[in-house]
Parts: C-alpha cells; sequence; structure tokens
C-alpha cells in the first residue's frame, strides 16, 4: 500500500474515530437529559403528594375549640356539661340525635336522670356525634340536629332543647331533620330559645366544624355505638358491674358511689339550664 493510501486510511480511521466518539457524547447527552426530565417528573410528584398531605392535614385539623359553642369543656370544648360542675359523680353519655337506641334510654331514663341532675348528684357530659348520616349517604339530619343543639349550647339552653329533640325524634329511616325549618319550629317550645340569632345559627351551620370535631374524636374513642353511657368512666349501659340497668339501680350506683361525699351546688345557670323546656 502506498504512502498517501496510508495517510488517507489514517484521515479515515481519526474521522470515524472522532465521528463514533461524537456519537457517544450525543447519547450520553441525551440520557442525561432524560434523567434530568424525569428527575423533574419525579420532584414535580413529590412536590404534589406532599402538598396534599399537607391540605389534607390541614383539613383534618382546621377545628380550633374557639369554635364551640360557649359553655363547653374537656379537650378542645367537645362536651357539654349539664348540671352541678362539683357534683361527686360524672355521667358521660355518647348520643346520636337521631339514634333510636338513645331514644329508647332518654325515653326511660328522663325523669330519673333529671332528678339527679337537680339533687346535684352528678353532673352529666355529653358528647353530641352524628354518625348516623354517615351510614345513610345523602342524609343530614343528625349534624344539623347536633349544630342546633350546639346553638342551643351557646346560649345555656342545651338541656331544655335536648330534651325536645328526644319527645320529638323522627324514625330513624326518615331524615326529617334535613330540613332546618323542623328544628328551628321545635325551638318554639323552649322559652327563650325561638329567636333570629338561634335561627341564624342553624341554618348558617355555625358549629359545623365542632359537630365534626365531635364526631371524630367519637370515632377515635373506641366506643362503636349510641348511646354510649359511663358513670365514672365505666360502663353502665345497658349494665353496670354485671346487673342490668334500671332506673331504680342507676339511682343505688349513683348513691353508691357518692357515699360520704357532698353534693353539688347547681349555680342559678346551671338551674336554668335543667329547667323543663317552657318554664
Amino acid at each position: 500500500m502506498s504512502t498517501m493510501s496510508q495517510k488517507n486510511d489514517g484521515k479515515r480511521s481519526a474521522r470515524e474515530r472522532m465521528q463514533e466518539e461524537r456519537a457517544a457524547e450525543q447519547a450520553k447527552a441525551r440520557r442525561l437529559r432524560k434523567l434530568a426530565v424525569a428527575g423533574t417528573v419525579l420532584a414535580v410528584l413529590v412536590v404534589a403528594v406532599v402538598v396534599g398531605i399537607l391540605v389534607m392535614n390541614s383539613k383534618t385539623t382546621s377545628y380550633s375549640a374557639a369554635q364551640a359553642p360557649a359553655g363547653t369543656t374537656g379537650s378542645n370544648n367537645l362536651q357539654v356539661p349539664v348540671g352541678a360542675a362539683n357534683a361527686p359523680s360524672t355521667l358521660t353519655i355518647y348520643e346520636d340525635p337521631r339514634c333510636p337506641a338513645c331514644g329508647e334510654f332518654e325515653k326511660s331514663f328522663h325523669t330519673t336522670v333529671n332528678q339527679l341532675l337537680g339533687q346535684g348528684k352528678i353532673q352529666i357530659r355529653y358528647h353530641v356525634v352524628s354518625f348516623i348520616d354517615r351510614h345513610n349517604p345523602g342524609d343530614t339530619g343528625s349534624k344539623n340536629a347536633a349544630n342546633a343543639l350546639g346553638c342551643a349550647q351557646n346560649v345555656g339552653l342545651f338541656h331544655p332543647y335536648h330534651d325536645v329533640l328526644y319527645a320529638n325524634q323522627p324514625d330513624e329511616t326518615d331524615d326529617a331533620w334535613a330540613d332546618k325549618g323542623k328544628l328551628i319550629t321545635l325551638a318554639k317550645q323552649v322559652k327563650g330559645l325561638d329567636t333570629p340569632a338561634f335561627e341564624s345559627c342553624v341554618n348558617n351551620n355555625t358549629f359545623g366544624a365542632w359537630v365534626t370535631a365531635v364526631e371524630t374524636d367519637f370515632d377515635k374513642s373506641g366506643y362503636n355505638s349510641t348511646p354510649t353511657i359511663l358513670l365514672n368512666g365505666t360502663s353502665a349501659y345497658p349494665t353496670y358491674n354485671g346487673v342490668s340497668i334500671s332506673p331504680q339501680s342507676l339511682i343505688a350506683a349513683v348513691d353508691a358511689a357518692n357515699k360520704g361525699k357532698p353534693l353539688g351546688t347547681l349555680t342559678p345557670a346551671s338551674a336554668s339550664a335543667l329547667a323543663s323546656p317552657n318554664s
């Protein structure tokens, strides 16, 4: 092979090597660009997930105790206290306004419970839950009634309005209280509650965040049915310490728990809250 031919072959080889190297570099650059794009997409997805979690958390933690009705107590003001604050025993009650079993409890124990309250023997701490709506998609009666009870509590009239609602409780399958007007009409049976302020509170769902917070707390409590009744922290319905509960046995249980302890003192506000609906 001539010297010129060898030089040409050397040039071609060099060009080929340069082309191969350039092709390799271009391929590497394309791979890096793809990785960069993939990394950007992944970063965007991560940010989106984080933002979504933050938004969800903000929704679940949007409630604050300041949004509760006046006079509520306990952690985050989720309880409605009725009766003397210094009563020797506490009756904790979890109730859904539409719950038929709660209605049966109220019918059977209404007089007895009010007697114990008036004597300063117990204070009741109500948790107004609203899970029945959740089991009947589209229903809103439990939440509406719970909010209305919050509106009544806000003006110190929870207990008489509570008694009126249970005395007029619709059938569980009848979402009657989806109509807020019915809740407003029932307020006419409670002296001092039939006001524009109460009507506005009911119609505007003023304590809706509180109602949701109470239900969330119930979901976390470990209790799964209503009514759940506790006497000084011990389950008291349908049995208390192995004995079927009745008005008479509830009185006996409270008296035994209170033995040797001073009775609670009703403040004027507490006594007023216990008044009969139209007194």
